[in-house]
């Protein structure tokens, strides 16, 4: 007689915000009405890559076959083409899948992958076209003399002061905290 082994499914939450002064409660509030038993993991970290994303590149490692990882909203995962197509090649991979809850997507079937994808290209057009306002509104408050950029971090009469003291560019940054390069260039400024 054959035994035949059952894969137990694990259903795994992502819940992301970036700011620490955000919380993910209605995220998990969702995740947790249509998945009770949800293993789910929090993180604070900006979307718009995969970098610096430890919560989430753990979730990725420990996923297996049979398993789903859970998001509330697509903008919660990825917020450009690149990292949606790598974490779904990924879980693809493992035949584990996405769902996305707000938006009703699953890539376990031909029509959700389909889906996702192109709302994936409309979030990151949205992006884009955020960034372009950005950059646009900067643009005329140079013009009109209202934008000073951002505030200096560094006291550049201090890095001055301590060369002339004597000290090495090395020592003046691990003294104030700040990388060497920033040294170099405010005393070549």
């Amino acid at each position: 007689m054959e035994r035949i082994e059952a894969i137990s499914m694990t259903t795994f939450a992502y819940c992301r915000v970036s700011t620490l002064d955000q919380h993910t409660g209605i995220q998990e509030e969702a995740i947790k009405k249509a998945y009770p038993d949800a293993v789910v993991r929090h993180e604070k970290a900006s979307g718009t890559t995969r970098d610096g994303r430890e919560v989430l590149s753990l979730l990725l490692d420990m996923i297996g076959q049979g398993d789903k990882l859970v998001v509330w909203k697509l903008d919660r995962l990825a917020r450009n083409m690149n990292d949606l197509t790598g974490i779904v090649d990924s879980l693809e991979s493992k035949r584990a899948s996405l769902e996305v809850l707000d938006q009703r997507i699953d890539t376990s079937t031909a029509s959700g992958r389909a889906f996702l994808q192109m709302l994936g290209v409309f979030a990151e057009f949205e992006t884009n076209l955020r960034k372009e306002r950005q950059l646009a509104g900067i643009e005329k408050a140079k013009r009109e003399g209202k934008y000073q950029g951002r505030r200096r971090s560094i006291d550049a009469e201090e890095v001055k002061r301590l060369k002339n003291s004597g000290m090495r560019p090395t020592d003046i940054a691990k003294k104030l905290g700040i990388g060497r390069t920033s040294v170099y260039r405010l005393l070549e400024a």
